[in-house]
This record gives structure tokens, sequence and C-alpha cells, in this order.
């Protein structure tokens, strides 16, 4: 398991990802296949009880935990200082217009591609571009005692720095974004991994 804290991570080292993406490198992105529809008939409900109210969320919850189990990624998340990725640690982005689990939005997590972080999800998505990843089930604990499983639906190699926060930011549903990168510093793309709503408890 890996530890609770979290320090600045040195260029090079071990888990360091050498080459970086040749700079023409265009974006790919692998989605999950729509599952078929359904028309289910209508079956009439006895009795007239009030549907269960949904419970509040407190308004300071925040993801503690994210555990891929699929690819043995277990990180405790930690907000960071600005402009500094913290070793041993997911870090949550805190941009206008983004949010913490259960909320309307786009929860977005970041961490180096190094052992023991987010190093299996860009291994991962250099097979098949990322193909056998769709479908995993993410799990985010939370500050409340809340855990969120997410299941993954896309897998975008390739993006942008300058463009990776736009589709996350015009999300109105909940979504979960992993992103690592795709090379040392400097490297103008990274990987990003989206995951949907899958239940909680």
């Amino acid at each position: 398991m890996a530890s609770t804290g979290g320090r600045a991570c040195g260029g090079g080292g071990p888990g360091a990802v050498e080459p970086s993406v040749p700079p023409d490198a265009s974006e790919v992105i692998v989605r999950a296949s729509p599952p078929p529809s359904i028309v289910l008939p209508a079956i009439p409900v006895p009795g007239t009880a009030a549907p269960t109210p949904s419970p509040t969320i407190p308004a300071d919850r925040v993801a503690t935990r994210v555990v891929v189990p699929a690819l043995k990624i277990d990180l405790p998340i930690v907000k960071g200082p600005p402009s500094t990725v913290l070793c041993n640690v997911a870090m949550y982005a805190e941009a206008a217009g983004l949010v913490q689990p259960g909320f309307p939005g786009s929860v977005y997590l970041y961490g180096h591609a190094r052992k023991g972080m987010f190093l299996p999800l860009l291994d991962q998505s250099k097979k098949s571009n990322g193909q056998g990843m769709i479908g995993m089930l993410v799990d985010v604990y939370t500050s409340d005692s809340q855990l969120l499983t997410y299941s993954i639906t896309e897998v975008r190699r390739h993006v942008p720095k300058t463009v990776g926060f736009e589709d996350p930011l015009s999300r109105t549903t909940e979504t979960l974004w992993l992103q690592t990168s795709e090379g040392p510093k400097g490297t103008p793309t990274v990987l990003q991994v989206l995951a949907e709503p899958f239940g909680s408890g």
C-alpha cells in the first residue's frame, strides 16, 4: 500500500517515462461500445409510497483514495501545492468548474506515470490504445467514509495539455477523469482515462 504522504518528484530516476511522445502524435480515443437499447414495459407499483430521498452530500467532501484493482493502483489522494506533482500520491485538480465525488460535473485526479503510481495506466494505454481498460472499475473513497465506484468508458491518448480541461469542464453529469504524463517533463501531451458512475456505498 502506498504511503500517505507525498513528496516532489525529481526528473529521471526509477520509473521515469522515456522517451517522450513524438511532437506530431495525433490524439487517439478509444470508447466503450454503447449497450443495445432495451425498452422495458411499465409495471404498475402498488401503493403510493414516496421515493426514498437521496442522502445529502457534505459540502466539504473530498476524495481521499483511488483504487484501480485490475491494475493494482492504490493511492491516497491529496491537494498539493500549485505547479507541483507529488510522488506516491494522486492529486485532485481544483480548477474552477471541477468537483469532488458525488457532485454533478467532473472529478479530475492526476499523478505521475511512475512505478507505484499511475504508470499502469500508461502501460495499458500502449496496448491496443487502452482497449483492455474499458470496463475496468475505479474505486474512489471520500472524507465522509463513502465509496464511489466508476467504470472506465474512454481512454484518450496524446491529449494536448493546452486543451486537456476543455471536455471535463463541459460536463454537467458526474464523471471521473484520471490523468498521467506520456513522457518526461516538457512532453506536450497527456493520457486521460474517463470513467462514469457505477455504484456507491
